[in-house]
C-alpha cells in the first residue's frame, strides 16, 4: 500500500482548508498513492470557537473532500467538526472513498489533559471504524486515541492491518517524545502500522502558544516490529510511502500479542494470606 501523510497548517478558514485538503488530495494521487491521511482538524485549528464551523457529514466541506478524492481516484481521510445532538460537536475525521462513499468516525477519547478540556465543546463517540483501501482493512483513531492501547487491538481484531491516527498534538514539555513513543507502542500492541499525521508548527507564533493543541509535525509511521519507517520535522510536509504489508502477517506469528492476550476480568479478587494462619490450618 502507498500511503501519504499530508502534514498541513489549519487556520481558522475552512474555505482556505478546504482548498489545502483538495490540492493535497490531487499531489498524493499525482504520486500513486492509494490512501493520503490528513490531520485531525483539517477543517479547522482549534482554539476558536467550533459549533459555527461545524457541519454535518453529508455537508458542503465534506461534499467537497470527497469529489476531490472521486476525481483523483484515491481514499482521503481529514479531520473535521460534525454537529452533535447535545449542541456540542463531533471531532470527526471524514474517510472518503474514491466510489463516492463516506465515512465517519466521531474520537472516541477527549483530550480533557494537560490543562484542555475538549469534553467542554466536543462530545464523544461511541464506535470504531474500519474502512477498505484495496482490499486492507485500516483502522482510524484520533489523537488522544493514542493513548488507549485497548482501541488499537480492538481495530486489529477487527482487521486492521493499518491504523491511522490523525492528530493535532498540544506542545508542551516532554510532548513530541510522549507521541514518538506512542505511536510505536500502538503498532507494536497491534502488530499493524500505525500512520500517525500531525498539524504542522503553525507559522503564526501567537497561534502556536496558545495554549490549543495546534500541532508540533512529527508525523510519522511505525511498522508492526516497532521500526519507525519514516518521520517528519514539525514542517508542512507531504511524502507518499510504501508499506509492505508482508510484514503484518509475519509480525502476528513471530509477535503473537494478539493471540496470546489473556482478558482479565473487570474486577479481580486479590490472593489474601491469613498472615496469623498462613498455612490455613484451624
Amino acid at each position: 500500500m502507498r500511503v501519504a501523510m499530508a502534514q498541513i497548517s489549519s487556520d481558522d478558514d475552512p474555505a482556505a482548508n478546504l482548498s489545502t485538503v483538495v490540492a493535497g488530495i490531487r499531489d498524493a494521487a499525482a504520486q500513486d498513492a492509494d490512501l493520503v491521511v490528513f490531520p485531525e482538524a483539517a477543517m479547522c485549528r482549534f482554539g476558536v470557537p467550533l459549533k459555527p464551523i461545524a457541519q454535518p457529514i453529508d455537508g458542503p466541506w465534506a461534499d467537497a473532500v470527497v469529489a476531490a478524492a472521486v476525481e483523483s481516484g484515491i481514499t482521503a481521510v481529514a479531520g473535521m467538526f460534525t454537529p452533535a445532538d447535545d449542541g456540542r460537536v463531533y471531532n470527526t475525521l471524514l474517510i472518503a472513498q474514491p466510489d463516492g462513499t463516506r465515512v465517519g468516525y466521531d474520537k472516541l477519547h477527549l483530550y480533557d489533559a494537560f490543562g484542555f478540556q475538549e469534553s467542554r465543546t466536543v462530545a464523544p463517540g461511541t464506535t470504531p471504524v474500519t474502512f477498505d483501501v484495496g482490499g486492507t482493512t485500516v483502522g482510524v483513531a484520533t489523537c488522544y486515541d493514542v493513548r488507549f492501547p485497548g482501541l488499537f487491538s480492538g481495530l486489529a481484531r477487527l482487521g486492521a492491518d493499518v491504523i491511522v491516527v490523525p492528530t493535532s498534538w498540544g506542545a508542551g514539555p516532554g510532548k513530541r517524545h510522549q507521541w514518538e513513543v506512542l505511536v510505536t507502542a500502538r503498532a507494536l500492541d497491534s502488530t499493524s502500522f500505525v500512520v500517525g499525521v500531525g498539524q504542522a508548527v503553525p507559522a503564526d507564533p501567537d497561534v502556536a502558544d496558545s495554549g490549543a493543541p495546534t500541532g508540533i509535525g512529527h508525523s510519522q509511521i511505525t511498522d508492526p516490529f516497532g521500526t519507525v519507517v519514516a518521520a517528519y520535522d514539525e514542517s508542512v510536509k507531504l511524502d507518499v510511502h510504501e508499506l509492505d504489508l508482508a510484514l503484518v502477517e509475519k509480525a502476528r506469528k513471530q509477535l503473537a500479542v494478539l493471540a496470546n492476550e489473556i482478558h482479565l476480568p473487570t474486577a479481580l479478587t486479590p490472593h489474601r494470606i491469613d498472615t496469623e494462619n498462613p498455612d490455613g490450618r484451624a
